[in-house]
């Protein structure tokens, strides 16, 4: 698993990857941020840190269940890198699928927030792809590729990590607000729409001023956003226009 947060105030942020026994990444990856003087540990490092830290661990073998195992054979049959809930591929149908480019691929848990005072943060945690390379490390971890955040807006992206980290996609949305004065919703547009090759990416974020926006260009994306007036808002296929 990989994991990494980042405080848009100060710009402090901590990842983690390589996790096989920590039950929360992301808590983890905040104790990298706040009690090191480093930003990013993998593999073993980062596993002897959590068990310093004390964080709650379990034996690898808590992670591998039956639906994984049947997900891997699936991955290999087909000859595949592909994302925990792909659906399987019938026989009968081709291959040439938009799984290809990415889109069935993605799945991510992120989250964003703004405090009453313009404060904003940002979390992201994943556990990759399913037959994958070995050592094969995500965007996920990788400050300014999945996750960022600045005083102008906190970014949270899921997707295909390579097109994402190609496209440094979150710094990008931050990065056009701070330097061409963008909106929140201009700027994640451009990104998604414009800059990042369709069904490869969609993103959550919100800015210093309380706006939110989740954009998407792949077939779907679970999403849901809430405000402290007691707004909420959920979906997973593209809102009505």
């Amino acid at each position: 698993m990989e994991a990494c947060i980042m405080d848009g105030k100060t710009k402090k942020c901590g990842a983690v990857s390589g996790i096989t026994t920590v039950v929360n990444p992301i808590s983890l990856a905040r104790l990298v941020m706040e009690k090191t003087p480093h930003i990013y540990l993998a593999f073993d490092g980062a596993e002897a840190f959590a068990r310093e830290q004390g964080v709650e661990t379990v034996d690898p073998s808590h992670f591998i269940t039956p639906d994984n195992i049947e997900r891997l054979n699936q991955a290999k049959e087909a000859h595949r890198v592909q994302i925990d809930y792909t659906q399987p591929i019938q026989k009968e149908v081709k291959l040439e699928t938009h799984a290809a480019d990415g889109d069935s691929q993605i799945g991510t848990v992120g989250c964003v927030a703004v405090d009453s005072h313009g404060n904003l943060a940002t979390a992201t945690s994943t556990g990759g792809f399913v037959n994958k390379m070995v050592g094969r490390i995500g965007d996920t971890p990788i400050i300014g590729s999945r996750t960022y955040a600045n005083r102008f807006c906190a970014v949270s992206a899921t997707g295909k990590g390579e097109e994402i980290i190609r496209g440094t996609v979150a710094r990008d949305v931050a990065a056009l607000m701070e330097f061409k004065g963008l909106s929140l919703k201009e700027a994640t547009a451009y990104v998604v729409e414009e800059s990042t090759p369709k069904g490869n990416v969609g993103l959550v974020a919100v800015s210093a001023r309380g706006e939110v926006t989740m954009a998407f260009n792949t077939t779907g994306m679970f999403r849901a956003c809430a405000t402290e007036d007691g707004y909420t808002e959920f979906g997973i296929w593209p809102s009505p226009k």
